[in-house]
């Protein structure tokens, strides 16, 4: 750690905007810190916009977080620690450190090489180790831990280690990374997907007692600004968390439309997906769409990150107006609306005309709420071909 480093105390930090709470002197921090309130460290050199590591305290909730930054503000090291009930230790709880190959790559980018460690206390490890990123498999292994690995003395305010993490792994850990060793397993990678959303899309298609009928148009959706959210209309959420960029342009909305065997009551038919088509090229991979600081290393067996619904809907529309076209298909749901006019009924759901906005927003319904996937169809060269949503299992 250079010699010059000094730290200041915020109330709080937001690890991804780099932004903290109100300013703390030494005194007001560790008034907080005997109280057991929230506070953080923040650890900075002169000159250097950017600390250099933080660590936020939160001692009545019993939670210590730790983040290393880089000179361009990107996160190269976490650490998540949790006080034991005896208040006494800390039990290390999870760890991870990125390698950005270059400056131009963007923080969490999903090509990023990283690894992963998460502890229990009953003395394992679960490390997870790719070095390709997100898109390429996962060595995993799970490790018996020594008792100094896994628990760290709680510090007093003035006994705190010179950084809060490092953007080095343990030596244990680094130990461990040995491709040879027999204990490593190879996971296929949790970003990209192996459902085959292109068969509910083939006419004549049998699925477990469904019948893919075809493909039905749903109106088509102006991107003017080259970033498509999806995410449900009516989320309280100023932000959609799910984005996607595509070239600006107006694209086809088309549904997946199926006849399901019913025995008890007869057949009936149901949309199963819903397909913004942003090309034509053949789709060579699925892979899903993350929202900020999603980590596919924290999925487990069948998870997924996705956008997250309790009206049971979800929409595509332009991230830029997304809140003014959200505005907007309240005022036209409104009877005697003068914008009523704007909506019109598909097959998925509803389509909103944005008219002067220059951006639409087509609602579709899903069969239920919850979270749902984004899948991105990919061409072989890497551009978006379309974007994909299973509305019904």
């Amino acid at each position: 750690m250079p010699e010059s480093t000094y730290v200041t105390f915020e109330e709080s930090w937001d690890a991804a905007s780099r932004t903290g709470g109100r300013a703390l002197s030494p005194a007001e921090a560790r008034a907080r810190d005997g109280a057991g309130l929230p506070y953080a460290v923040i650890y900075r050199v002169p000159g250097r916009e950017v600390p250099l590591g933080v660590r936020m305290v939160a001692w009545q909730a019993g939670l210590l977080d730790s983040w290393a930054y880089d000179e361009h503000g990107r996160r190269t090291a976490e650490a998540e620690l949790r006080l034991r009930t005896d208040e006494g230790q800390l039990l290390i709880r999870r760890l991870l450190v990125r390698r950005y190959p270059d400056a131009r790559t963007a923080e969490f980018d999903v090509r990023c090489p990283r690894t992963a460690v998460d502890l229990s206390d009953g003395g394992t490890a679960r490390i997870s180790h790719q070095p390709e990123g997100m898109r390429g498999d996962s060595l995993e292994a799970e490790v018996a831990v020594a008792e100094e690995h896994l628990r760290t003395a709680r510090p007093a305010f003035d006994d705190w280690p010179a950084l809060p993490v490092e953007d080095t792994l343990p030596d244990w850990v680094a130990a461990e990374l040995v491709p040879a060793a027999s204990s490593w397993r190879r996971e296929p990678s949790r970003l990209l997907g192996s459902a085959d959303f292109d068969e509910v899309f083939r006419p004549g298609t049998h699925i477990a007692g469904v019948t893919v009928l075809g493909a039905a148009p749903c109106g088509s959706v102006r991107v003017p600004s080259g970033v498509l959210a999806v995410a449900c209309p009516r989320s309280w959420d100023e932000v959609p968390r799910i984005t996607v960029a595509v070239p600006p342009g107006t694209y086809p909305l088309k549904a997946a439309l199926v006849e399901v065997a019913d025995r008890g009551y007869g057949p009936y038919q149901e949309v199963r997906a819903v397909r913004l088509q942003i090309c034509d090229a053949p789709v060579a991979a699925w892979e899903m769409a993350l929202g900020p600081g999603d980590d596919t290393l924290r999925l487990r067996a069948g998870e997924a990150f996705g956008f997250d619904t309790d009206g049971a809907a979800g929409a595509f529309g332009d991230a830029g107006v997304w809140q003014d076209l959200r505005d907007l298909l309240e005022r036209a749901r409104r009877p005697g609306s003068p914008e009523a006019d704007r909506l019109a009924g598909s097959v998925a759901g509803v389509h909103l005309d944005g008219g002067g906005l220059g951006a639409d927003l087509a609602v579709f319904y899903t069969d239920g709420d919850g979270v749902h996937p984004v899948w991105v169809g990919r061409s072989a060269s890497g551009e978006v071909v379309c974007v994909d949503v299973r509305t019904a299992c």
